[in-house]
């Protein structure tokens, strides 16, 4: 046997050498490989093979290949063993720990970790039944030399893993494990703890073998930190935190340090018992701070140490976080606790971001954050503020200290500037609270601050070829930052200070000094009227201020660069204009009481505005438009406001009710050539823009006062409803209502006319793809769009402001749209017309891009606005077509994807399969709004009750629905699977369904578990489904028994108890719980794998006699000696 023994490895040895080989073919390795992996499966010679190829005379990956065969021999051998060979095996295996290695400082990592392998396998079969002095073994074991002790503790660690961590053992086994592992922790942690120290103490002493010792102080301090996540806080607490006293020492050992801090860390995240974690304020005492800002002190930019200060900020964090949990209990906090913590936090400012959330846990604390020490300390925080929001550290950059920071942690500017803009938003959270806790202070910070900035010259730094600033210029970063400063700051002090106490003298001093700061820098004016909108919720207590404001933001709206009035605007500038327009309507929008007084002032600027020769785009005409109406709806009169809304688009109802325009929107070879899709654009595409903008605007903002009395004594309200409600009447009725009808385009001509207009926008496919955009834009650039660019994004607008119009106007008309005569028809002739023929990213159902709003308005809006007495006349006949119609639409795509067996067009493929997801989940959010609560319940909507009565469209609801749950999106198959399907179904569960529609439903419930059975969510989901689809119909309907029967490895046995359980009236009843878990076992041959674990070979670890389970006593009770319970109740008892 020992020739077929050398021989045989001396077959594998080259097998072994040719896979590893990097010039072997690609051929000879798989053939090498099979053969490998044939002897692993087959080979009667593995055990003796693999210990001689696991000699430490062999080369490192011969060795390496000994112990994989090895350890496949206990995993998938190991129950077809004699009981001879696992005692062999065993025995050969400890002989590899005591003398199978290397010194600790030549072994290969690799092999140790294999090694450690085998041990643990059989540890997970064997102990502590069949192998109960293995820790014993162990600890004998660690006497042998360094090597041995760091196998040892690789070996725990790794036990500890797979039992608690990975949990990759049959429940008993796991449950046999953990319970000795528990049993014998007090051992174990002494055990760890006397290794840990004498190697840390022979270390230090710089005695021979120094490094080795270092070597098995690591490994034990790794093992430790698998072991303190789960074990009792008593063992790391005990002996006065002896623990964590050693790890806070070990923290100045440049080669320990980072190991120690990890196991801080977890210790300090520990949750648990208040009392018992107590003791984790000792950190704070003068000598363990001493240890950790002596550890935080000098920190090079090398990796290692990088890391280190970053778990060392972590422990910080999870300290403080014990300190917020333990002012609760009787814990005396003294000003050094927090004084202590804080400092500790200023001192790492590089690291701040990993602080936010301590700091925010700090300021929010009902009881700390009334401490005076943390008064001051929020003090401190936003002056360090004043530095952490700059947006400075790119590591592309030498500018400042954080630059060689952030080359160790981001590849490229982009994503640093993607880290500092969550960054910012989570400082300005923890800002604000900051704000709320010392709010005057605060502001006077914030006042300095503008007040700097505004005397302060402008530092262009790296210049533009205009000489203005760019986004990384040293004045353009402090401004903003010192804007989000202020917007956090005054809106905490409005909510925080009572109105009295407000500071209105020195904001308005300040408001002064911002509306008369002027600059040619469009960026910097940028933060000027972000500045401007901040501050005026105090400019409301001074109304003479208010006209200022608009002179302001009226000359922001038309800012341009003055050396090149003729040239493109550039980005910056463009924002600008933006930005002024978003300031005024948001203004008009939340203080239109305060504005009523400017009206006449601001309507006959915007008159002037439009009659001068300024150039405005029809974007900033509609939205000086939307905020004069806003303002308008405090007319709380009528007819005023009719006639001023009659005024105000008198110019633009001409144009859009002109023949002209009527024969271009229902003709579409006109209307092609009227917007300039044959040739050049020209200005006709933008009047039709602007008129449906300015449409828009009136339908948005027009509204009835929120008062009722109000309403009537302004001539709003017509009547009142059957129920009682009161129907109102909206100034834009009269010019809107008709209009909206005439938007009917024929989208199959303009598609197949010019058919790249419809193709998806460079920026949609960014948003799509989850791309982030360029983090720096040139904004200096003049914006040059191509006629294509400029076709697609006319399509697009005509898109979404029709669909915004349409969903709009029923919130905003009431019933003077919905008694539009032949309303459904108009909508579904125009809205729904040859949808066929429209890309998937620009059906009106689909969330996407710039569309986002156009959904929301249009189909969501109309459903959830609808008075319930036109549900039959007008959502029913929309609904039902709409979604027969995309049910065949997705089905069609699904089937699509599905089939694809290669991507070629990785990009383009990716993208489809996309927008096809978020197409299907607007489709059946679409069906959740229309027909299912937001709850998952048993009854339906008034909607759904109302489409219930129309057996076919309710069916096309079911159809969709439980399709839908096959569909490659595992998010769709939740949300559908508990929210809607079981809804809808059981509403006709008591009907006469046929036969083939209940197979066919339960039957894709199971087809979905194939597909998304690899999710938990949707495997617990779906196969609750199935089980009320079972429990429910299987008494009528027997053919769902043989739908069971075809699952592949169903117990029959089980699904006849299962049935006659059901069935039976008089049979015993189980709890859900229990039948959950029965059905779960009934179908558990449908429940899809991933990819990854499809083809995996089972791992099969047999449960041992249980060692925690009290055998039931045999002797018979009644038989046996007197218990005296009959002395209880007997007379003469006199003892009770």
């Amino acid at each position: 046997m020992a020739d077929q023994v050398a021989a045989m490895c001396d077959q594998l040895v080259k097998a072994v050498n040719v896979i590893m080989d990097a010039e072997t073919s690609q051929i000879y390795r798989l053939e090498a490989l099979k053969f490998c992996e044939e002897f692993k499966e087959t080979s009667s010679l593995c055990v003796p093979c693999g210990l001689q190829l696991a000699d430490k005379a062999q080369p490192a990956v011969v060795r390496h290949f000994g112990l994989q065969i090895l350890e496949h021999i206990i995993k998938f051998r190991w129950n077809d063993m004699q009981q001879q060979e696992k005692v062999h095996l065993k025995e050969s295996a400890m002989q590899l720990l005591s003398n199978g290695t290397h010194s600790i400082l030549d072994e290969e990592s690799h092999i140790k970790d294999a090694l450690s392998r085998i041990v643990v396998e059989m540890i997970k079969r064997e102990w502590p039944q069949h192998w109960p002095d293995m820790l014993k073994e162990m600890e004998t074991l660690t006497s042998q030399g360094e090597a041995q002790t760091e196998l040892v503790m690789l070996i725990l660690l790794r036990l500890a893993e797979d039992v608690i961590t990975f949990q990759t053992l049959p429940t008993q086994r796991r449950r046999d494990i953990q319970q000795t592992l528990t049993q014998n922790m007090e051992s174990i942690f002494t055990f760890m703890m006397g290794i840990l120290q004498i190697n840390v103490e022979d270390y230090c002493k710089l005695v021979s073998g120094m490094r080795a010792h270092c070597r098995v102080a690591v490994a034990t301090l790794n093992t430790l930190a698998g072991y303190i996540d789960w074990v009792s806080l008593v063992y790391i607490t005990s002996r006065n935190c002896h623990l964590l006293e050693i790890l806070c020492l070990l923290l100045s050992e440049p080669e320990l340090q980072l190991e120690a801090a990890e196991c801080l860390l977890i210790a300090m995240s520990r949750k648990g018992k208040l009392e018992e974690r107590k003791p984790f304020m000792l950190l704070f005492d003068d000598v363990a701070i001493q240890y950790i800002l002596s550890a935080a002190q000098a920190v090079e930019v090398v990796e290692r140490r990088y890391i280190f200060l970053k778990r060392l900020c972590q422990v910080l964090c999870a300290l403080g976080g014990q300190l917020c949990s333990l002012v609760v209990i009787k814990f005396h906090l003294s000003e050094q606790h927090v004084k202590k913590m804080t400092f500790l936090f200023i001192s790492l400012q590089f690291l701040k971001s990993s602080t936010m959330a301590t700091w925010g846990a700090l300021f929010r604390h009902e009881a700390l954050s009334k401490d005076a020490v943390v008064v001051e300390m929020a003090v401190k925080f936003l002056r360090a503020s004043m530095t952490n929001l700059v947006k400075a550290g790119f590591p592309s950059r030498d500018n400042n200290p954080s630059c060689k920071y952030s080359r160790v942690d981001f590849d490229s500017d982009e994503d640093f500037n993607s880290f500092f803009n969550s960054f910012r938003a989570q400082q300005g959270e923890v800002l604000r609270s900051a704000c709320r806790i010392v709010p005057l202070e605060a502001f006077r910070i914030g006042a300095e601050w503008l007040q700097y900035q505004i005397t302060s010259p402008i530092d262009t730094g790296d210049t533009t070829a205009e000489g203005l600033c760019s986004l990384l210029s040293p004045s353009v970063v402090q401004w903003d930052a010192m804007t989000v400063f202020m917007e956090c700051m005054v809106s905490q002090i409005i909510k925080s200070v009572d109105e009295e106490k407000l500071p209105i003298d020195q904001s308005m001093e300040l408001l002064q000094g911002v509306l008369n700061y002027d600059t040619k820098d469009p960026l910097i004016l940028s933060c000027v009227l972000t500045n401007v909108s901040a501050l005026f919720p105090l400019a409301i207590h001074r109304p003479r201020f208010l006209p200022q404001v608009l002179i302001k933001l009226f000359k922001a709206v038309t800012f341009e660069i003055d050396h090149e009035p003729k040239a493109p605007w550039t980005r910056a500038v463009k924002n600008v204009r933006r930005h002024a327009c978003s300031s005024i309507i948001k203004i008009c929008r939340d203080y239109p009481q305060y504005m009523l007084p400017c009206f006449e002032m601001f309507y006959n600027h915007v008159k002037e505005l439009f009659s001068s020769g300024v150039t405005l785009t029809h974007m900033e005409k509609c939205a000086l438009m939307e905020a004069l109406v806003l303002i308008s709806n405090q007319f709380k009169d009528y007819e005023k406001q009719k006639a001023f809304v009659d005024e105000l688009m008198a110019s633009v109802v001409a144009e859009w009710t002109s023949n002209e325009i009527r024969h271009v929107l229902w003709n579409p070879d006109t209307f092609l050539s009227f917007i300039g899709a044959d040739k050049v654009v020209t200005e006709q595409s933008e009047d039709l823009s602007f008129c449906l903008y300015a449409i828009l605007a009136v339908v948005k903002r027009a509204h009835w006062p929120a008062d009722l009395e109000e309403a009537k004594a302004g001539g709003f309200v017509v009547g009142y409803t059957p129920a009682g409600a009161p129907m109102y009447r909206n100034p834009c009725t009269p010019q809107c209502a008709y209009n909206m009808m005439l938007q009917k385009f024929n989208m199959a001509r303009l598609s197949e006319t010019f058919s790249r207009a419809h193709e998806i926008m460079d920026s949609e496919k960014k948003v799509v793809l989850g791309l982030s955009h360029h983090l720096l834009d040139i904004y200096d650039s003049p914006v040059c769009k191509t006629m294509i660019e400029r076709m697609q994004g006319f399509f697009c607008t005509l898109y979404d402001n029709c669909y915004q119009i349409l969903g709009s106007a029923g919130v905003s008309m009431q019933q003077d749209f919905y008694n539009i005569d032949k309303l459904a028809e108009g909508i579904a002739g125009s809205a729904f017309v040859s949808l066929d023929h429209v890309p998937d990213h620009r059906l009106p159902l689909c969330k996407l891009y710039i569309s986002l709003t156009s959904v929301r308005l249009f189909l969501r809006q109309l459903v959830l606005s609808c008075p319930q007495e036109y549900y039959e006349s007008l959502l029913c006949p929309l609904l039902g077509p709409l979604f027969g119609y995309m049910l065949q639409r997705l089905n069609m795509r699904w089937q699509v994807i599905n089939q694809r067996t290669s991507i070629n067009q990785v990009t383009q493929e990716m993208l489809e399969e996309q927008v096809v997801r978020l197409l299907t989940r607007e489709v059946l959010e679409l069906l959740m709004q229309s027909a299912s609560p937001a709850q998952p319940t048993e009854e339906l909507t008034e909607l759904g009750k109302c489409l219930l009565k129309h057996e076919n469209l309710y069916m096309s609801l079911l159809t969709l629905s439980f399709t839908s749950l096959s569909w490659k999106d595992a998010t769709n198959c939740h949300r559908t699977a508990s929210l809607v399907c079981w809804t809808l179904l059981r509403q006709v569960v008591g009907g006469n369904l046929l036969t083939e529609a209940v197979t066919w439903f339960f039957t894709s419930v199971l087809r979905g578990l194939q597909v998304h059975g690899q999710h938990e969510v949707c495997s617990s989901t779906l196969s609750q489904l199935a089980m009320l689809i079972y429990e429910n119909l299987r008494p009528r309907y027997m053919e769902l028994r043989g739908v069971m029967t075809q699952i592949p490895n169903i117990n029959l046995e089980a699904l006849d108890q299962y049935d006659h359980r059901l069935m039976d009236p008089s049979a015993q009843k189980f709890g859900e719980k229990k039948r959950k878990d029965q059905f779960r076992k009934l179908i558990a041959g449908t429940v899809g794998k991933a990819l990854c674990q499809q083809f995996r070979k089972e791992v099969h670890i047999r449960n041992l006699p249980s060692l925690f389970k009290k055998p039931k006593p045999d002797k018979d009770i009644v038989n046996s000696e007197p218990l005296g319970l009959a002395a209880l109740f007997s007379p003469e008892n006199d003892a009770l």
